[in-house]
C-alpha cells in the first residue's frame, strides 16, 4: 500500500460495496479456493498491494470488505462494542468450547466482566505480584542454564509458552502449575491445540463438527477435556481459600477470587460458565500471544547484533551486579531499548495480523454505506510498514525508531502498529506482557550469550497463523556469558 492509494481512496471514495475491486471469485466458493489459512494474512495483504487498502471478496457468496488503512481500522476498534463486535461465528466456536468470558462477551456483559479483568492486570496489582514472576523466571534461567551447558537447541516457542502458562495462572487463579519443571503431560501441552482449533472451524464453510466428529475432533475433544480439568481445579483452589480466609472476598488478590465475589447491585453473581470462560480465555491470552511475540523478538534481535549489544548494555545497567533476575519493579517499567525492541518486533512481526468483525447497525466507511451485518477483515500488519507514513526503513528492524521521535513519535507508531488493538476492547492483559516479555529478555541478555536463533535449516521461519500467527520450527542455542 503506497501513499497514491491511499490518495485516491480520500478523493473518490467507493459508492457502493459492489464498487469495490477485489481478486475474481470462483462459482459457488468465491475467493476462499485462493486463501491458504495457514497464509491467510499474507495473501490479504499481497492483494492489498494489488487492488488498494479497501477491496472486496466473497466468501461462499457472502461480501467481505478487508481494510488495510490504519486510521480507518482505529476508527472501527474505537466504536467497539456498540457499533461492531467480533465476527459471530468466532463467539459462537469459543463459547462451544467453554471459552464463554469477556472476549466474546458483548453489552452489558462486557462491561461488567471488562471492570474485573482491567483491575486484576492493573499496574498496582503486577507489583503485588512481581515476587511471584521473579521466582517463575528464576525457574525459567534454571531450564535455559541447563540447555546452555549442554549445548542443546530449545524449542523456543514451546518452552516460552510453559514459562507464559506458569505466570498467567500465578497472576490471574493464584496457583502454581509450574509446566517449566514438568513433564511432557503439562497443562501447556493441551493448551497448545486450542487456537488451531478455533481458527480451523472459524474459517471452514460447514459447521460439520457439530454433527460428525472427526479423529481430529475427538483428538481435540481429550485435549479440551483435560484444559476444563485444569480450570476447575483452579476454581475449587479458589474457593477453598476464600472458605478458609473469607476476608479474601472483600479484597480479593487476584482475577479468579474477583470474579467468584463479583456481585451485582441485585446480589447476582456471574455464572458458572461465565466464572470458567474468563479462566480459560487468560489462559490461552496469556500464553500464545506473549511467547510468540518474544520468539519474533528474539529471533529479529540474533539478526540485528547492534541491536543486542544495545539491549545487553541497558540491562547491565540496570540490574544489580549479584542478580541474574530483575528483582525490582520499578525497574522492570524503564528499560526504554528493551522495551523499544518489543515494539518494533510487534510491528514487523503481530502475532494478531488479522482482526475480523462486523456491524452493528447500519454504517459507512470512507463513505462507502455499509448494512448492518457487513464483516470487515481488518490486516493490521500493513498501515505499520507504509514507506509513505514511517519512511524507506519502514521495512527494516529499527527499535531506535521508537525513541528517536519522543512521545509524539511514539503516539504515531503506536496509532500505525496498534499491537494490543485500540479502543475500549483494548487488551486487558498488555501490561503483564510488557513486563512478561522484558523479565525475558533482560534475563537472556543478562546471563547469556546468543549463539544461535533459527530454524534448523537455516533460513527465516515461515510465519503460520493459527488464530494468532507464530515461527515455524524457531529454536535457540545459548552459551552461558562469560563471567555470569
Amino acid at each position: 500500500m503506497d501513499r497514491s492509494s491511499n490518495e485516491a481512496l480520500a478523493k473518490a471514495p467507493p459508492r457502493a460495496l459492489k464498487d469495490l475491486p477485489g481478486p475474481q471469485p470462483w462459482p459457488l466458493l468465491g475467493n476462499l479456493p485462493q486463501l491458504d489459512l495457514p497464509r491467510m494474512h499474507e495473501k490479504l495483504e499481497g492483494w492489498a498491494e494489488q487492488y488498494g487498502p479497501l477491496y472486496r471478496l466473497t466468501l461462499g457468496g457472502k461480501p467481505i470488505v478487508v481494510l488495510a488503512d490504519g486510521p480507518l481500522i482505529a476508527g472501527i476498534l474505537r466504536d467497539r462494542p456498540d457499533g461492531w463486535r467480533r465476527i459471530g461465528v468466532i463467539a459462537s466456536v469459543i463459547n462451544e468450547m467453554g471459552g464463554d468470558g469477556v472476549f466474546t462477551a458483548e453489552g452489558y456483559d462486557w462491561r461488567r466482566q471488562r471492570r474485573l479483568v482491567m483491575s486484576a492486570f492493573d499496574p498496582g496489582h503486577l507489583a503485588r505480584f512481581f515476587p511471584s514472576l521473579v521466582r517463575v523466571t528464576e525457574r525459567f534461567d534454571r531450564r535455559l542454564a541447563e540447555a546452555a551447558k549442554s549445548g542443546e537447541a530449545i524449542d523456543l516457542q514451546a518452552q516460552l509458552m510453559r514459562y507464559t502458562v506458569d505466570v498467567t495462572a500465578g497472576l490471574a487463579f493464584g496457583s502454581d502449575v509450574n509446566t517449566l519443571e514438568g513433564g511432557s503431560d503439562v497443562l501447556q501441552e493441551h493448551l497448545d491445540k486450542i487456537f488451531p482449533m478455533i481458527y480451523r472451524r472459524i474459517n471452514l464453510p460447514f459447521p460439520y463438527w457439530r454433527h460428525l466428529r472427526l479423529p481430529i475432533d475427538r483428538a481435540f475433544d481429550r485435549h479440551l477435556a483435560e484444559v476444563h480439568k485444569a480450570v476447575h481445579r483452579f476454581i475449587d483452589e479458589a474457593r477453598q481459600r476464600m472458605t478458609i480466609e473469607p476476608e479474601r472476598a472483600a479484597k480479593p488478590p487476584n482475577l479468579l477470587e474477583a470474579l467468584l465475589a463479583a456481585r451485582d447491585a441485585d446480589g447476582s453473581a456471574l455464572s458458572e460458565a461465565q466464572i470458567a470462560g474468563n479462566v480459560l480465555t487468560v489462559l490461552l491470552g496469556g500464553e500464545d500471544t506473549t511467547a510468540n511475540t518474544l520468539c519474533w523478538a528474539l529471533f529479529l534481535l540474533h539478526r540485528d547484533r547492534a541491536a543486542w549489544d544495545r539491549l545487553v548494555a541497558e540491562v547491565d545497567a540496570t540490574v544489580a551486579d549479584d542478580q541474574r533476575v530483575l528483582h525490582d519493579f520499578d525497574r522492570s517499567r524503564g528499560l526504554d531499548y528493551l522495551e523499544a525492541c518489543l515494539h518494533e518486533a510487534m510491528r514487523l512481526r503481530p502475532v494478531a495480523p488479522l482482526i475480523f468483525v462486523e456491524s452493528l447497525r447500519d454504517t459507512t466507511l470512507a463513505g462507502m454505506p455499509l448494512k448492518k451485518g457487513t464483516i470487515v477483515f481488518c490486516v493490521m500488519r500493513k498501515s505499520a510498514t507504509d514507506a509513505a507514513t514511517l519512511g524507506s526503513d519502514a521495512a527494516e528492524f529499527r527499535p531506535a525508531r521508537w525513541l528517536d521521535g519522543g512521545s509524539d513519535g511514539t503516539r504515531a507508531l503506536n496509532r500505525a502498529a496498534m499491537p494490543f488493538g485500540a479502543g475500549p476492547r483494548l487488551c486487558p492483559g498488555r501490561y503483564l506482557a510488557l513486563v512478561e516479555m522484558k523479565m525475558v529478555l533482560s534475563l537472556i541478555a543478562r546471563n547469556y550469550t546468543l549463539f544461535d536463533v533459527g530454524t534448523a535449516s537455516g533460513e527465516p521461519p515461515a510465519e503460520r497463523l493459527a488464530f494468532a500467527m507464530f515461527p515455524v520450527g524457531l529454536r535457540m542455542k545459548l552459551a552461558p556469558r562469560p563471567g555470569r
